[in-house]
């Protein structure tokens, strides 16, 4: 099927102004801060969203002239740093290009080695400029071409931006609420009852992991070509872990008991003194919620973020353990008959499905949307937070790396990353799709991950 511009013209100026309207939460001297220490500064992002745009598809995909090099280098490509790293990559890598390639005409950039707000924005306007240009009237589409075959590179900056706008909400969520103007509609839902601890049979079967090209408009390079895994039966529960629920684990001493954890979860533990999930805060009246605008008396009822090593320690100490990719997959997709598009059937993602595509800057209550349960009756499974599975991420048999983003996959092939599945509040729908694969460090805290419980049968 052709490409279909004015959709994709649409998408890119939807994200850009989403994109947009999330830097303007923030007040000006956020702008250079560092929230998260293996990230980026701020800045970074600003400059590194138009820039891997226009470099993949103009750039590379074209053959288009430069608007800047030295620009162009810099805000090239933001990426997942070892946790042995401090700082970030820009901070090792590129300062020389910013302090030895400056061009007539450009003024000096900051003392640390940044260029100045007005330049980033100056250069992303040129960008989305030549982007919009080429996404109207390009030869973008080109049976064959490594990046332009079936608009690969088109769904490439598209998906990307998407996906950076929910990990910019990540390092939003630990910036001090004095750096975020608070919207005059935050009200987070916080009425809800702990849903009872239930479990769900699901019948042995066949799941679908990935796709073959030409099966869906795009996949990313991980999610092809299709593979199918024969799953035993096995329970899973109906809904994600509360806050509620979680509380029992650490009122336990589920964090001072070595015997929940793995010899690396323990150091990590141990040497970051973690005691409790990083969306917690004590205060002297009890439990807080450290939401995206404000402290919320600890809601019970909300599923809980926490690590892959937090989620496997708790699962432990249930005698429990993490589902499996392919156990996801067949809870969340798997029918008597054939499999679904989505866990509720093949209706397009609706509100009354699941709290994703930006519905809400926190989680709400676990259960609060039946609508979207799978055949089997297991709720949540796309929405209110990724879901960690067992699973280390890896390729399918068959892998190929994707020529227009040759190293977005392959680089994280270490087996130290863990697939996580579904979609969180600030998940875009155009992402949400049974093929989907997310996926982090075991020791990362600060993404909206939760988890449920599995259980082998027989």
């Amino acid at each position: 099927m052709p490409l279909d511009r004015d959709a994709v013209v649409r998408w890119y100026r939807r994200n850009r102004e989403r994109s947009r309207a999330l830097f303007q939460l923030l007040t000006d001297d956020a702008f250079y801060s560092q929230p998260i220490s293996l990230r980026h500064p701020i800045v970074f992002y600003a400059g590194h969203l138009p820039a891997f745009s226009f470099n993949t598809l103009v750039k590379r995909g074209l053959g288009g002239a430069a608007i800047d090099p030295r620009l162009e280098t810099l805000f090239a490509r933001g990426i997942d740093p070892s946790p042995d790293v401090e700082g970030s990559a820009a901070d090792v890598s590129l300062k020389p290009v910013l302090g030895d390639e400056r061009t007539a005409g450009q003024g000096e950039p900051r003392a640390d080695g940044w260029p100045h707000r007005d330049e980033v924005e100056q250069f992303a306007a040129e960008a989305d400029r030549r982007v919009l240009e080429a996404l109207e009237h390009g030869d973008v589409e080109r049976p064959g071409h490594p990046l332009l075959d079936r608009g690969d590179a088109v769904f490439t900056i598209l998906e990307h931006e998407a996906m950076h706008q929910e990990t910019l909400l990540y390092m939003w969520q630990r910036l001090p609420f004095s750096q975020k103007r608070r919207p005059a509609n935050y009200r987070p839902v916080v009425d809800g009852c702990v849903p009872p601890a239930e479990w769900i049979e699901v019948p042995e079967g066949r799941a679908t992991l990935g796709a073959n090209r030409g099966e869906i408009p795009f996949g990313w390079d991980n999610e092809l070509p299709s593979s199918f895994a024969d799953v035993p039966r096995f329970a899973i529960e109906r809904h994600n872990v509360t806050n509620g629920h979680f509380l029992d684990f650490v009122n336990d001493g589920g964090y001072e008991d070595e015997r929940w954890w793995t010899p690396e979860d323990w150091r990590w533990i141990q040497q970051e003194s973690v005691r409790h999930p990083l969306f917690w805060e004590r205060e002297p009246q009890g439990w807080v919620w450290r939401g995206m605008f404000d402290r919320i008396p600890l809601p019970q009822s909300w599923p809980v973020y926490v690590s892959h090593a937090e989620a496997a320690a708790y699962a432990r100490w249930r005698g429990r353990r993490l589902p499996t990719e392919a156990e996801y997959q067949r809870a969340a997709f798997g029918d008597l008959g054939r499999e679904r598009l989505h866990p509720w059937g093949d209706e397009a993602p609706t509100e009354a499905h699941g709290v994703f595509d930006f519905a809400s800057w926190d989680p709400e209550p676990a259960g609060t949307h039946p609508s979207g349960a799978s055949a089997w009756g297991v709720e949540d499974l796309v929405g209110n937070g990724w879901e960690w599975t067992g699973t280390r991420f890896g390729p399918f048999p068959g892998f190929r790396a994707m020529a227009s983003y040759p190293e977005y996959s392959a680089d994280f092939f270490d087996g130290e990353h863990f697939v996580m599945k579904g979609a969180s509040p600030v998940t875009a729908r155009e992402l949400i799709r049974p093929t989907f694969r997310n996926w982090f460090r075991a020791h990362y805290p600060y993404v909206y991950a939760t988890f449920r419980c599995a259980n082998t049968i027989g």
